[in-house]
C-alpha cells in the first residue's frame, strides 16, 4: 500500500495563514512518515516521538517561510532529519558510554546472539553512523547535504558511511561464518 504525501495547495495556504484545522491536517498527513524517519535514525520510540513533536512545532513556527519550491514532504523531512540529528548530538555522550560498556563486556558478554540479521547489525552501529547510513542509503541525501545537516565536513560523511558499511559487512560475514 502506497501512501501519498501530496497535500492540496489550498491546505498549505490555509496552514500558512495560521488555520489550526489546516495545521492539524498537515500533522495527520505527515505524522507517520516523520515518526518512521525519526525511529529509523534513533531506534527509540520515545526519541522518535519527541522528534515528531519537535518537528511539528518547527513546522508550525516556520510554515510561513515555506516557499513551495518542492514537495512539502521534502521540507518537512529535512526538518525531521535535522531534529533527529540534533537529538543524536545530545545523546552522543550516552552513546559513547554504551559503546565503551559493550567493548568492555567482551565478545561473549554483550548479550547479543551470534546470529544477527541486517536490522540487528544496523542497531549496533553508533547513532551517528546509523544516521549517516540511513540518510544516504535510504533517504537519498548526498554527502554534502548530510555534512551540512550534521555540521561536519563532506569527508566526515563519506568516512562514516564507509566505516559503517565495513562494520555491517563484518558483522554479517561473522553471522555467515557462525552458521
Amino acid at each position: 500500500m502506497t501512501i501519498s504525501l501530496a497535500v492540496p495547495d489550498i491546505l498549505v495556504a490555509r496552514a500558512k495563514s495560521g488555520d489550526l484545522e489546516a495545521l492539524e491536517a498537515l500533522y495527520r498527513a505527515f505524522e507517520t512518515p516523520v515518526y518512521n524517519l525519526a525511529f529509523r535514525m534513533l531506534r527509540s520510540p520515545e526519541d522518535a516521538e519527541d522528534v515528531l513533536q519537535e518537528t511539528f512545532l518547527e513546522v508550525v513556527r516556520s510554515i510561513k517561510q515555506y516557499r513551495a519550491e518542492g514537495h512539502l514532504w521534502g521540507w518537512i523531512r529535512q526538518i525531521a532529519a535535522s531534529k533527529a540529528l540534533m537529538r543524536i548530538r545530545r545523546n552522543q555522550v550516552r552513546a559513547t558510554d554504551e559503546l565503551h560498556e559493550e567493548a568492555a563486556a567482551g565478545p561473549g558478554g554483550s548479550g547479543i546472539p551470534a546470529r544477527i540479521d541486517l536490522e540487528r547489525a544496523f542497531e549496533r552501529l553508533s547513532e551517528t553512523s546509523r544516521a549517516v547510513v540511513w540518510l544516504h542509503d535510504v533517504e537519498g541525501y548526498t554527502h554534502e547535504e548530510i555534512a551540512e545537516q550534521m555540521g561536519k565536513t563532506v569527508s566526515f560523511s563519506k568516512s562514516q558511511l564507509a566505516r559503517a558499511h565495513a562494520r555491517l559487512r563484518g558483522m554479517l560475514d561473522d553471522e555467515g561464518a557462525a552458521r
